[in-house]
């Protein structure tokens, strides 16, 4: 009797360790996923921007090492980019991947702002269409956003409570990083005004 109740303690056990082992498999594949769809909008935005600067190109000459940092800042990015969503749970490329971001945000803040002091540019209809898509875009970033760091907070919890936390440092379950806009630049809105 005693060594059935045992056994069955036993079994309990090891259902439990492997139940919480799956659920930090499936919040951390979960986290994968949100990502990815990031990785999606990110790589949309990024073959907007080429567009933007080409047909900014005729109406601002004058603007040429603007034009020149933002495709420089929109390729640092991209690269860095294709590392992480080569492999999204490493912390050093997060934190690599989120100042490329901060430095392309602030010279598309730039470019924005200089564009604005160009009439005929912003009358122009096809960086109105694009700049649509642009404004659509980071709009869809921004809920991929939401969500990847939704499952981020998800995971980390996960990870971190008792009894989780021994089966996660046993198996290396590493903390992923949220995607978090640190200069308060970075948090306004690029502002997209051709009309």
């Amino acid at each position: 009797m005693v060594m059935t109740i045992l056994i069955g303690l036993i079994v309990l056990g090891v259902l439990y360790f492997i139940a919480l082992y799956n659920s930090l498999v499936r919040l951390r594949n979960l986290c994968k996923n949100a990502f990815s769809q990031i990785d999606i909008q990110l790589l949309r935005r990024y073959d907007l921007i080429p567009n933007i600067v080409e047909t900014a190109k005729g109406y601002m000459k004058h603007e040429k090492e603007t034009l020149e940092a933002v495709i420089k800042a929109r390729n640092a990015a991209y690269t860095v980019a294709q590392s992480l969503s080569q492999n999204a749970l490493d912390p050093q490329l997060m934190k690599q991947f989120l100042g490329a971001e901060g430095a392309l945000g602030q010279v598309m803040g730039k470019f924005m702002a200089l564009s604005e002091s160009y009439p005929e540019l912003k009358a122009n209809q096809n960086m109105l269409q694009v700049m649509e898509e642009l404004t659509s875009t980071e709009n869809k970033i921004s809920f991929a956003r939401q969500s990847y760091n939704d499952a981020v907070m998800e995971y980390n919890n996960q990870r971190e409570i008792f009894p989780s936390s021994f089966i996660s440092n046993m198996f290396n379950f590493q903390s992923m990083i949220p995607f978090e806009l640190t200069n308060v630049e970075m948090k306004d809105p690029v502002k997209v005004k051709f009309s």
